[in-house]
């Protein structure tokens, strides 16, 4: 999952009335080039809209993006240290999951007759894996950060 992701379900950007600069960009060698347009810090991260390849959040100093220019706005970001450590915590969840998720059976025994249990719902942990994902399972945590 990725820090776009996580801000569009939250549905906040943590912009904390961050300046926001409308205009033309640059994004060469995989980096945005601010010039005197917006200060940003290294590992800040920043959403791009209107660009046609890189829409969304990114954190400064990477080289991740694809190189374009662009008009459009690029706005700061303050993400709190534990919407951070969050999205981490929900990414481990995550991968530790991810097979369990995607199957649809709760369980399968193939020792004897192969036989299965589809999944009907519930958690995870009670063997019901369809349709759960980290944001159901770290809600609570994220329903501090959600905006309505």
């Amino acid at each position: 999952m990725t820090m776009t992701e996580l801000c569009a379900e939250l549905r906040n950007y943590f912009d904390r009335g961050l300046p926001r600069c409308r205009g033309d960009f640059v994004i060469e060698n995989g980096r945005l080039k601010t010039g005197d347009k917006i200060t940003l810090l290294d590992g800040q991260f920043y959403r791009i809209e209107g660009s046609v390849f890189n829409n969304g959040v990114h954190q400064y100093g990477s080289d991740d993006l694809i190189d374009e220019s662009f008009e459009g706005s690029v706005r700061a970001m303050a993400v709190p240290p534990s919407v951070i450590a969050l999205l981490g915590k929900m990414n481990d969840w995550e991968d530790k999951y991810a097979e369990k998720v995607m199957s649809p059976y709760s369980s399968e025994d193939i020792s004897g007759v192969y036989s299965y249990t589809k999944a009907q719902g519930g958690s995870v942990n009670n063997g019901g894996s369809s349709g759960i994902t980290a944001f159901d399972m770290f809600a609570r945590e994220l329903n501090k950060w959600r905006k309505i």
